[in-house]
């Protein structure tokens, strides 16, 4: 995946620093109010009740505090977390041997769990709902399933993309939390902790031009902030300023919309080499050098959003705000947003293009 500034998956380097700037307990967390309140009720009623809490899965984008809430989880139920992740389980009996080590009332968390290979799914049914597993041993007409009772624990899921879960694995959880980008104001809040943690100081002006350009991501933020640091403390006098973080940012190519030197190359493709598209996924990634994985899972989920760009049946579009984000004037009559032109009736035809997806 992606390692650019402005990419909301983590490298492994990049998860040994985030360890240490994660919040502890739900007190410390910021952002995600509502899930945060709905599970400190989950998990206060469970402590009353001397019992694991239900288990919990929590859906949405990379690098909004998934991994921190799971570990959020065992903090405050004073218990340890197991980490796993969904790739990493290929069989029924990985997932067997792990679940047989929890001590009564520790949490697994599994990260991509929408990843799990099927066998490994299917015991994961009864494991969650009857505490025990069925260990088959030998092979062939011979084999024989072992029943082995596992201690209370609590499964904490985190996906990307909740629509992979099958419907028998989604009905187990008990509390479902889907987490939602952060404004601008909890992303301020998260730096200035960051900073604290850090050691850099840190203005107002100085923190709402970072967070303006972390497309609603505290992972990206963080990171961000460190960069905008390393200037800080090279180029000035280690304190991070509006003007400072506005030299530092464009050093590493990050833009006032928060797009890197990669969203820029697939904007300006898109608009420039194909007059606004439609193109294909595969045609605009082999214009800008880039697979095209790459492109539809780094690239366009933020251009999206940012409404600089639409996905059609017939390919990507630019639409209007592109050109003008590239300072670049919308030439007059362009087929925009699917294939209808500016003022256009509906019931008017497209034009054929050799970029179709």
């Amino acid at each position: 995946m992606s390692e650019s500034d402005a990419s909301p998956w983590a490298g492994d380097e990049e998860r040994v620093v985030e360890s240490a700037l994660r919040p502890h307990s739900l007190a410390e967390f910021v952002g995600q109010p509502k899930v945060a309140r709905q599970l400190d009720l989950v998990l206060e009623g469970a402590k009353r009740r001397g019992r694991p809490p239900d288990h919990v899965l929590l859906s949405g984008p990379p690098g909004l505090g998934k991994t921190s809430l799971a570990l959020i989880i065992g903090s405050e139920l004073g218990t340890s977390v197991k980490i796993t992740s969904g790739p990493a389980i290929e069989r029924s009996g990985d997932l067997a041997a792990m679940l047989s080590n929890l001590a009564e009332g520790d949490v697994l968390f599994i990260d991509e769990i929408h990843r799990i290979a099927r066998p490994a799914e299917e015991l994961l049914y009864m494991a969650m709902e009857d505490f025990r597993v069925d260990v088959v041993v030998g092979k062939g007409p011979g084999a024989t399933a072992i029943p082995l009772e596992i201690s209370p624990f609590t499964l904490v899921g985190a996906t990307t993309r909740a629509g992979l879960l099958t419907g028998p694995l989604r009905d187990r959880f008990g509390f479902v939390g889907q987490m939602e980008f952060y404004s601008t104001e909890d992303l301020q809040s998260v730096l200035r902790r960051s900073a604290d943690l850090l050691g850099v100081a840190i203005d107002t002006a100085g923190s709402a031009e970072i967070a303006s350009r972390s497309r609603g991501t505290p992972r990206i933020a963080n990171r961000l902030l460190r960069r905008v640091r390393d200037y800080a403390e090279v180029r000035a006098d280690g304190r991070i300023t509006e003007p400072v973080a506005r030299a530092a940012l464009a050093l590493y190519d990050v833009d006032e919309l928060g797009l890197d030197r990669l969203d820029r190359e697939v904007l300006h493709a898109l608009v420039v080499k194909f007059n606004g598209g439609p193109v294909g996924v595969a045609t605009l990634a082999v214009a800008v050098g880039e697979e095209p994985h790459t492109v539809e899972e780094v690239c366009e989920p933020f251009l999206v959003r940012a409404g600089l760009l639409a996905r059609t049946p017939r390919g990507r579009v630019a639409t209007e705000a592109a050109w003008a984000h590239l300072g670049l004037p919308v030439p007059e009559g362009l087929w925009l947003r699917g294939g209808m032109p500016q003022g256009a009736s509906g019931d008017q035809a497209a034009p054929p293009t050799l970029f179709d997806a």
